[in-house]
């Protein structure tokens, strides 16, 4: 773990002397105007050549030491970067992404580094190669420079392992940045890199661009590949996890997607469906027809979560948009029987196997203690706390261990639960729907006492539709104000704890959640794209 630690901290220190020298050579180099570009407008000019490979490349060095500095979000600087960039120079074919610095979670692999995912056990262990992700960047020549902070065993919204230790909010020290893809949250958070690369298994992009306020979108499971990505629970089928990319806007998504979904990666990896991006359906203005909801009847919206969503109702349908209500039921046994049941089917032993001589625990806590119980013991508790806190004895129940014959009807019901989901969708003759997404910003340390308000997210993993977050609004005095008021669904433990974690947070950027049918990532975006204009 030191050693780990004193890499990390060399790594800083060769991107300060990287940046310095690059500033000592280039004394007269706008660096403010450079970071000011947005990624469509500045990858032009990189394409045009009006604007020098490596003032953009040591700008984004320079920031993104000063955001690890105050967030602790980068684990690591590759180096092979600097190399990359001399090579990306002589490029004969210039790609779509040329010249963009890139950051990469930590559990996405790079040829020659770690994917730790948080463990001890994972450290001095590098990959062997690329990820296709990684691989298909590089061939639209762009310039992965950085690996970011997870959470330990990255089943966490926080961004916290014994490595590296916490990740800050680049907007509020005191709060959590979210997570898994929490590192690349809080580094695109604070302008530390224009594009980064995450993964989502119950929100792991989502939080982390709502809590720090920026955009992201998580795509249908299989439609980017995930080859040579380490997962937090492996070989699970019943929760469908994506590789997706962080901007600071809608446009940055869509031209990283474009670049991804090229003959590059379908080569790379034939089991990806070969569907190039669809540019007519992005940049369609046809009005849509969108469902919606306030709440999940689960997890009870804070009161900023759902003023984003009915002041963003009310700019669509005046911008001439059809809203229709979406009525959501039983989120609580989807969320129990399908989310948490479907990934710890095998009653967590291979989740408690990760944590096997790892020095702590970490924020998984509540899982982890659950994994480890014996089954008569969990029995008992669940039958015990049933009364009183019903949720804490649903959440023991679905961790017991299944028989093959379960899990295989366990996945057989999930399949049914999404057609009926999408039946309910068509009679309703729906393009997108208008969805809440958790916000404000959690204080750090409280996304491990929170497992349950993953609702909001993981619905979406359960049925695998596509769904990106886009920031509408900052929180108000009013909105804190309201807050007083707030009870929860259940009055129970979790729900007086939420109402605490929301607390103190005027001035922190609120969310929506945009969500389209399978495979629909191009009609996702330009859903995201017309919220954000309004």
């Amino acid at each position: 773990v030191s050693r780990a630690q004193e890499r990390q901290e060399l790594s800083l220190v060769r991107m300060e002397a990287a940046a310095r020298r690059f500033r000592e050579q280039h004394p007269s180099v706008n660096v403010v105007s450079v970071l000011s570009l947005p990624l469509p407008e500045l990858s032009r000019k990189l394409r045009d050549g009006s604007l020098p490979l490596d003032h953009v490349f040591y700008a984004y060095v320079g920031k993104a030491l000063q955001i690890a500095t105050e967030t602790n979000c980068i684990t690591e600087f590759l180096q092979e970067s600097e190399t990359q960039l001399r090579k990306a120079k002589l490029m004969e074919k210039q790609g779509l992404l040329y010249g963009v610095p890139v950051s990469i979670k930590d559990s996405i692999d790079c040829q020659g580094h770690d994917s730790t995912l948080g463990f001890i056990k994972n450290l001095n262990k590098p990959a062997a190669e690329d990820s296709v992700v990684v691989q298909v960047l590089k061939r639209q020549g762009a310039i992965p420079f950085v690996k970011t902070n997870v959470p330990q065993s990255l089943i966490s919204y926080d961004c916290k392992n014994l490595i590296f230790g916490q990740t800050r909010n680049p907007l509020l020290y005191t709060r959590t940045p979210g997570g898994s893809s929490g590192g690349e949250g809080a580094l695109v958070g604070g302008g530390g890199s224009i594009l980064g690369i995450g993964t989502d298994v119950g929100g792991s992009l989502r939080f982390p661009a709502a809590f720090c306020g920026i955009c992201a979108i998580k795509p249908t499971g299989n439609r980017l590949s995930k080859r040579g990505i380490k997962a937090g629970v492996v070989g699970q089928k019943a929760v469908a996890a994506a590789v997706g990319p962080l901007a600071k806007d809608v446009e940055s998504l869509a031209l990283c997607l474009r670049a991804l979904l090229s003959e590059d990666m379908f080569s790379l990896d034939s089991t990806v469906p070969p569907l190039p991006f669809n540019e007519e359906v992005y940049s369609s203005t046809k009005p849509l027809r969108i469902g919606y909801y306030e709440t999940d009847f689960f997890t009870m919206p804070s009161p900023a979560m759902r003023r984003a969503v009915r002041e963003t109702k009310q700019l669509l349908e005046e911008a001439g948009h059809t809203l229709v209500p979406f009525e959501l039921t039983n989120v609580d046994y989807v969320i129990f029987n399908y989310c948490v049941r479907g990934m710890f089917a095998d009653g967590g032993n291979s989740f408690a196997r990760k944590f096997k001589g790892e020095m702590e625990k970490g924020g998984s806590g509540l899982f982890f203690w659950l994994a480890q119980a014996p089954h008569w013991l969990k029995t008992l508790l669940s039958w015990i706390s049933k009364p009183f806190v019903p949720r804490f004895s649903s959440i023991i129940r679905s961790m017991k261990e299944n028989t093959v014959d379960e899990v295989w009807s366990l996945h057989h019901e999930i399949e049914d639960f999404c057609h009926q989901f999408i039946s309910q969708w068509k009679k309703l003759n729906l393009d997108v729907m208008l969805c809440p997404m958790l916000g404000p910003a959690l204080g750090i340390g409280y996304p491990a006492k929170l497992s349950v308000a993953v609702s909001y997210t993981m619905l979406y993993n359960a049925l695998d539709f596509p769904a990106g977050v886009v920031p509408v609004t900052l929180v108000t005095d009013e909105d804190e104000e309201q807050l007083k008021g707030y009870k929860g669904y259940y009055r129970d433990w979790w729900d007086r704890t939420l109402a605490k974690a929301f607390r103190g947070s005027v001035g922190m950027p609120v969310a929506v959640q945009c969500v389209a049918l399978p495979w629909q990532e191009e009609l996702c975006l330009r859903f995201m794209k017309e919220v954000e204009t309004l």
